[in-house]
């Protein structure tokens, strides 16, 4: 395979991913050292392998980075083909059988953001064997219960009953079909341009390709997937089970999703021992577009030095 550079072509490493009759994709970007690292890395819950590239650039250093989708994430197929649906046991069951294909036996450092790591922590609770050769677990502003979240009021019942209502199948295909259009998404972003805090501040040409990009994102990702996991994040309880692992969790002072105290002291309710890690990012997570650049206060040294 060619060696990557500073300038890689990040479309050269990504390849047909077929697992359990879907179809989606995955990125496995080469180290750029001579590092033999294994690094899973796994995104959050409005994402796709190109929204994290700027990340994977960040940990290229350390290790060999593979990046997979998510059933009905990232353009890949959902489990409602098969008749399933995106439960976090159904995703964790996925996850564990992606890790089995891929990493044979091999030792493996995971990183995941958000809604992602809700997904590994399940699945390390029901593969205690997975959980035995996973040297490195970083929590990149991940959470463990519902109460976790900061949303009250007018805000929680919104979405979480508005998304109990696009979860339906009907619904869904409406919203799929004929509201998430180019138009009516830029329309919907420029309204309130001035209080996202994924657009506020700048300037003209980086709004635009900014909203080119959630435009991507929310075409490319299932959207009844995407409501019926929403629900899951604001009933969801992993503090029930726990996890032989300590777990390094990187948290932003500013995160207008969580509440970090308690998000730590669920964490530890799970893991053998979590080891709080601040990141100087002001928001729960990179621009939709983040460079290496933007990406880099997510991997702060204390995460770099122990994946060296």
């Amino acid at each position: 395979m060619k060696k990557t550079e500073k300038t890689t072509n990040f479309a050269e490493y990504i390849t047909p991913l077929h697992m359990d009759g879907m179809t989606g994709r995955m990125l496995h970007l080469p180290a750029s050292t001579k590092k033999n690292r294994e690094i899973l890395l796994l995104y959050g819950h409005h994402a796709s392998i190109e929204r994290m590239q700027g990340l994977a650039e960040v940990l290229q250093p350390y290790g060999n980075i593979t990046l997979p989708d998510l059933p009905g994430f990232g353009g890949m197929d959902s489990f409602y083909r098969s008749g399933r649906k995106p439960t976090l046991d159904n995703l964790a069951d996925y996850l564990a059988a992606f890790i089995k294909m891929r990493y044979k036996r091999r030792r493996i450092s995971i990183l995941a953001m958000s809604f992602g790591f809700a997904v590994t922590t399940r699945m390390l609770q029901r593969n205690p064997d997975i959980a035995k050769r996973v040297d490195v677990l970083v929590s990149i502003v991940g959470f463990a219960h519902h109460e976790d979240f900061k949303f009250s009021g007018w805000s929680y019942y919104g979405m979480r009953y508005g998304s109990t209502l696009f979860s339906q199948k009907i619904p869904a295909w409406i919203a799929q079909n004929l509201i998430l259009r180019g138009p009516i998404i830029r329309t919907t972003y420029k309204l309130v341009e001035n209080s996202n805090p994924k657009l506020r501040g700048a300037s003209p040409e980086e709004v635009k390709k900014r909203i080119d990009f959630e435009i991507k994102l929310w075409q490319c990702n299932d959207i009844r997937t995407y409501m019926d996991t929403t629900i899951t994040m604001f009933t969801a309880d992993l503090t029930q089970s726990r996890v032989s692992l300590p777990v390094h969790h990187v948290q932003v002072d500013i995160d207008r999703y969580f509440d970090n105290e308690k998000v730590t002291a669920h964490l530890a309710q799970v893991f053998d021992k979590v080891e709080i890690v601040k990141s100087k990012m002001d928001g729960h997570a990179p621009t939709v577009v983040a460079t290496a650049k933007d990406a880099a206060p997510f991997v702060p040294p204390k995460i770099r030095k122990l994946l060296a």
